[in-house]
């Protein structure tokens, strides 16, 4: 019997998530290819032979999406599986449209079959699109289980843009240890606060082992997912969150609006600076949409030290590139930090320099705000060019990373923290609730969790 022919789309993660745990090893299955988007300089690679497999003794090639039609064709594809997220519905339709219209069909793999089981208690953190603040949530829960004691391994969703043979399997323990396995802004910006915290972050491509080795020395896994993709580990607490600043959007994208429906725990982030009527509409949804479910109101505390020094300067304004980008929103932590102490923000087109050209021109909307785009060495050089060719005076960093670190600019760096602030004690008491009923539980959670000393 023939075996059916697969293309995978993905953007660097997902795709190959699903491949390990939904073909590899399979006969009745070959794979001819995965395509890329989202994400620059992952096409022209291979899925290597060691991660893929028997059957793939070259590797599986990474090709860029536009080829999907073509390929379909070529190859005589059997079937298309939509690996990435963060996708209207729309996009997912187009998607769908080409591969049948080529001849394929079309899937979208579902939890059951993609989520691996643990034997400690998981508590996963997604979100309904990039960008709803959960990196600072996955923190607060993390400082949270260190405070009782717990050892926690926080495993991100992966971002594997180097060599994936040498990034199967990687452990952060020590900020030295990102530079040594040479780390994208992109990496650093998820990796980086957890390890300032003292907590060890997993991640890589082979998730499996990757939860296997995390077990031999945790007590519970968070799972501090990316995008606004599905878990890749089952959930024994499944917290999503909602950003009322793009109100609607928890039913129009995808996988977004699946997480929505699945969550135990529904936050509606960032209610200090989001009109009631939006937050009103988020929660319309939820209780229409996913009942069951423990609605919860959040905010993100920003703060900068010397910030008061910027008033009434000229600054170029850093914000985390995937918020900005394909996360659609105009503005971050780093902008509202300006407004707020009459900062003066200058607009990074005038400045853009060789890769940032094409990545502001196809985002226009972006007048205010320089995404911080880091995933190779000539994207942080642009970077550098482009804030050292402003008549900015100052740099307002509000990336997760300490860019400080990274780029040489002639301009000071004001760094941006932002912490969730868990409003009337809410997301503690449900986290307690869970540790209680997991028999983990070893003494009562403080009213709340002190902010980190920086």
């Amino acid at each position: 019997m023939c075996a059916e022919r697969v293309v995978i789309m993905g953007a660097a993660g997902r795709d190959f998530h699903n491949f390990n745990t939904l073909f590899r090893g399979r006969r009745q299955y070959e794979v001819v290819a995965f395509t890329a988007a989202q994400i620059p300089n992952i096409t022209g690679r291979c899925y290597p032979a060691s991660l893929a497999g028997p059957g793939y003794p070259e590797g599986i090639p990474i090709v860029p999406e536009e080829e999907l039609p073509g390929l379909v064709h070529r190859e005589g594809v059997d079937l298309v599986v939509l690996s990435y997220s963060d996708l209207r519905h729309e996009s997912v339709m187009h998607q769908a449209s080409i591969a049948l219209a080529a001849g394929g069909s079309f899937l979208l793999p579902g939890p059951r079959q993609t989520m691996l089981r643990s034997r400690l208690p998981v508590i996963s953190v997604g979100a309904v699109r990039t960008g709803c603040g959960k990196s600072p949530v996955s923190r607060f829960i993390s400082r949270l289980l260190a405070w009782h004691g717990l050892r926690v391994a926080v495993v991100r969703h992966p971002m594997p843009y180097g060599d994936l043979e040498k990034q199967a399997v990687q452990r952060f323990s020590k900020i030295g240890d990102l530079a040594r396995a040479h780390c994208t802004i992109e990496e650093r910006e998820e990796y980086e606060p957890h390890i300032r915290e003292g907590s060890v972050v997993w991640a890589g491509v082979d998730y499996e082992e990757i939860l296997r080795r995390a077990e031999r020395e945790s007590d519970v896994i968070l799972w501090d997912g990316g995008n606004n993709d599905l878990p890749f580990f089952a959930p024994d607490l499944n917290i999503v969150l909602a950003d009322p600043l793009r109100a609607g959007h928890e039913v129009a994208y995808h996988p977004g609006e699946a997480n929505f429906r699945m969550a135990d725990v529904l936050i509606v982030n960032k209610v200090g600076s989001a009109e009631p009527r939006a937050i009103a509409l988020v929660e319309r949804h939820a209780a229409a949409l996913n009942p069951r479910a423990r609605l919860i109101r959040g905010d993100l505390k920003i703060r900068a030290r010397g910030a008061e020094r910027l008033r009434g300067k000229r600054v170029m304004v850093v914000e985390d590139g995937p918020t900005v980008t394909h996360g659609g929103m105009d503005y971050g932590a780093g902008w509202l930090l300006a407004r707020s102490v009459g900062a003066r923000p200058v607009d990074p087109r005038r400045s853009a320099a060789g890769s940032l050209i094409p990545v502001l021109r196809a985002h226009p909307r972006l007048r205010r705000v320089l995404p911080a785009m880091g995933y190779s060495l000539e994207q942080v050089h642009d970077l550098e060019e482009t804030i050292r060719r402003s008549n900015a005076e100052a740099v307002v960093d509000g990336s997760p990373v300490d860019l400080g670190r990274i780029l040489r600019v002639p301009q000071p760096i004001v760094p941006v923290k932002y912490e969730y602030e868990d409003m009337g004690g809410q997301l503690a008491e449900t986290v307690q609730g869970f540790l209680r009923r997991s028999g983990l539980l070893s003494r009562e959670v403080p009213s709340a969790i002190p902010l980190p000393a920086r």
